[in-house]
């Protein structure tokens, strides 16, 4: 059974840092894509940053040199570093993994609020 753990999540102050990760118990970790969303309060969930298996990133424009994401394939994790948090940047946090004639895996969440 594949599982997705996210943890990291909390309270901060806006300016503030943190750093999340995604545990993932998955066959062949290494060659998924690995992406961070995040769903706050009446809104959609939204892409925050995804990371291929040839270590490719993308990000939200909306976090762009503030966050960065990372993998690390032999302990089956990905990570999202967070700086410079907003309180805009309050949101459930889910961690995704992607790849071609699969289905989506998904974690269960780890809530992060910014204070302002």
């Amino acid at each position: 059974q594949v599982q997705l753990v996210e943890s990291g999540g909390g309270l901060v102050q806006a300016g503030g840092s943190l750093r999340l990760s995604c545990a993932a118990s998955l066959s062949g970790f290494s060659i998924y894509t690995m992406g961070w969303y995040r769903q706050a309060p009446g809104k959609q969930r939204e892409l925050v940053a995804t990371i291929t298996n040839g270590d490719s990133t993308n990000y939200a424009d909306s976090v762009k040199g503030r966050f960065t994401i990372s993998r690390d394939n032999a302990k089956r994790t990905v990570y999202l570093q967070m700086n410079s948090l907003k309180p805009e940047d309050t949101a459930v946090y889910y961690c995704n993994a992607a790849r071609i004639y699969s289905s989506d895996y998904w974690g269960q969440g780890t809530q992060v609020t910014v204070s302002s």
